[in-house]
């Protein structure tokens, strides 16, 4: 059984903010808001969550089964 990293660093595309995270392991997160610009980051096309798209880490769900959210 393969541990799943719960720890990404997610950056704002809109200013460059960077901040590190801790996901959660049971859901994907749809809408982040940037602490700096406020900006809210949704996923990109074909992502399941923020986490996929900015993030440094793909969400725990995502991880072990390669698809999430279903």
């Amino acid at each position: 059984m393969t541990v799943a990293v719960v720890n990404s660093t997610i950056t704002c595309p809109a200013c460059g903010h960077r901040k590190d995270e801790t996901m959660p392991t049971d859901a994907c997160v749809w809408f982040y808001e940037c602490e700096h610009c406020k900006t809210v980051l949704r996923p990109k096309h074909g992502d399941c969550c923020v986490y996929c798209s900015y993030g440094t880490t793909r969400c725990p769900p995502m991880q072990p089964a390669g698809s999430c959210c279903t």
